[in-house]
């Protein structure tokens, strides 16, 4: 494309204006060179990291999802459970209860790791677009194919990005190998 614009003497651009076009081409091309160096270091860190191996196992966790996951649990340490896990990243919904009335409100994104949260749910839509299309092969499945009935597409996303961090909680904490229970 820079080629057929910048070389065209006929489409009517200035000499100026192709010059800063040009310039602007090799910044685009130094910058997505960056990138895919990035890239290549990312892909070597997780493929190395036996944790970030670990947690790639989990159904809609990519490379940056477990290395995302594998930075902020650490081995479960700094959390009691993995309500506590989840609720830091933001996958879990504000309580207000009191007096033995339970009231839930909404999911807060405000002290979340919005990152993290959105890797996990765009993990998560993968996920339930696969399952949508094909018929259920484990409990998680169905669990998720109902769930997608009820409330719909986004809400089965967090609940099952919520599922995940706290099954990443567990594996870590406990130091075992990820197993989907699968139908009878």
């Amino acid at each position: 494309m820079q080629c057929i614009v910048l070389e065209d003497a006929e489409n009517g651009l200035p000499d100026s204006f192709r010059a800063v076009l040009h310039r602007l081409w090799a910044q685009l091309n130094v910058q997505i060179e960056h990138v895919d160096m990035l890239t290549k270091q990312l892909e070597l860190s997780v493929s190395t990291d036996p944790v970030c191996q670990q947690l790639m196992k989990l159904e809609g966790v990519g490379p940056l999802g477990a290395l995302g996951l594998a930075l902020r649990l650490g081995k479960g340490e700094n959390f009691t459970n993995g309500r506590e896990a989840s609720a830091n990243i933001g996958l879990t919904p504000k309580q207000h209860s009191s007096g033995g009335k339970e009231r839930i409100g909404h999911i807060s994104k405000r002290n979340a790791d919005k990152r993290l949260r959105s890797i996990l749910f765009q993990g998560a839509l993968s996920v339930i677009s696969s399952v949508i299309k094909r018929p259920a092969r484990t409990t998680k499945e169905q669990w998720l194919k109902a769930l997608i009935e009820r409330r719909g597409k986004k809400v089965a996303a967090i609940a099952l990005a919520n599922k995940t961090v706290r099954t990443a909680y567990a594996l870590l904490k406990s130091n075992s190998e990820y197993q989907p229970q699968l139908l009878a």
